[in-house]
């Protein structure tokens, strides 16, 4: 199986695909703004959204699959990212392989998440040959918890955790750990 994603993945809407320099300033719009981040602790500048990019773009090249740029097929505007990474965090679930995504507002609820994200799974289950896959959030977003939901993830709340990078009594430091093993999500497919 190759350990590589190939140059693009494709869904009904979208186009999952490595990064262009043409993707910094919208990634960068989308980073400033405060609903795209309510659930992280700041927005970013345009330099911390570049510097994000960056470290995408590097663990492509050291893992040879990351956080994917998302694009509409249909008009090949980039509306964000989706994609899966081995996260820097620290925890008992660690080391790892995370799915997530990011969207800018304006296509929320469209179920373009989900759509995207399925495909990443189907993905690292197939070709990555994963075992399992997590996501995790911090409790408060709702949104992201209802798209792992509708990906079969699962949440045990003795997994939850407490994000190292946060300081104690932080509000978001609080957060839900969501998994999926390869073997559920074949038998998903089978049902």
């Amino acid at each position: 199986m190759p350990t590589h994603a190939p140059d693009t993945l494709e869904t009904e809407r979208l186009v999952l695909r490595r990064w262009r320099e043409d993707d910094r300033a919208p990634f960068a719009r989308m980073n400033a703004d405060p609903r795209v981040m309510e659930h992280f602790p700041a927005p970013l500048t345009a330099e911390e959204s570049g510097q994000a990019v960056d470290r995408i773009e590097a663990h492509f090249t050291e893992r040879g699959f990351g956080l994917c740029a998302a694009e509409l097929r249909e008009t090949r505007e980039f509306i964000g990212f989706i994609g899966l990474s081995r996260p820097r965090l620290v925890a008992h679930f660690t080391p790892c392989v995370e799915i997530g995504w990011r969207l800018a507002s304006d296509y929320w609820g469209r179920g373009l998440a989900t759509e995207g994200a399925g495909e990443m799974l189907r993905y690292g289950f197939e070709h990555l040959a994963l075992d399992e896959i997590v996501s995790f959030t911090v409790a408060a977003n709702l949104r992201s918890r209802r798209v792992m939901e509708k990906l079969g993830m699962i949440r045990d709340s003795a997994d939850d955790f407490d994000d190292p990078g946060l300081p104690p009594g932080h509000p978001m430091r609080r957060h839900v750990l969501y998994r999926l093993k390869g073997r559920e999500w074949r038998r998903g497919l089978a049902e």
